[in-house]
């Protein structure tokens, strides 16, 4: 999980979620990509409050979601 106010991971210091992170969501999520999506949507906007004036929303959305869509 990541340290917050800062979002970044508290194992390697990289913004969460992490190449590590990612994989690991993945996994535990493997079953279920909606409720993957689901909580990546609910921790992004914490973030964007936690990170408001930081980040643009488009890049939050694809630091947090993007990456986990479907292919």
């Amino acid at each position: 999980m990541a340290a917050r106010p800062s979002w970044r991971c508290r194992v390697c210091g990289a913004a969460w979620p992490c190449s590590p992170a990612r994989l690991a969501l993945l996994g535990e999520y493997r079953e279920d990509r909606i409720s993957l999506l689901v909580y990546l949507a609910t921790v992004l906007f914490e973030a964007a409050e936690d990170l408001a004036g930081q980040a643009g929303h488009d890049r939050l959305t694809d630091r947090f979601i993007t990456w986990a869509r479907a292919r």
